[in-house]
């Protein structure tokens, strides 16, 4: 079953409504939201040590959302 928008922000926090829409468009479980918020906080090397397959599929495409807020929020060299 696909999450809802309230576990999105549960899992994810203070996402934007755009960033929310993007990842509820791809339909994830929320073990792949769940699978997504460890790769983000830095622990997916673990998992991926684990015997666990790389990193693919929505949980890719979910990081790779979360990532452009971040990488928006980036404070700009001068």
């Amino acid at each position: 079953m696909s999450a809802t928008r309230d576990e999105i922000k549960a899992i994810f926090g203070d996402l934007d409504e755009v960033k929310v829409s993007q990842i509820l468009a791809l339909g994830p479980t929320i073990s792949e939201l769940e699978e997504a918020a460890i790769w983000a906080s830095g622990d997916g090397e673990v998992i991926g040590k684990g015997g666990r397959p790389p990193l693919s599929g929505k949980v890719a495409d979910i990081l790779e959302i979360i990532a452009i807020d971040e990488e928006d929020e980036l404070p700009t060299a001068h």
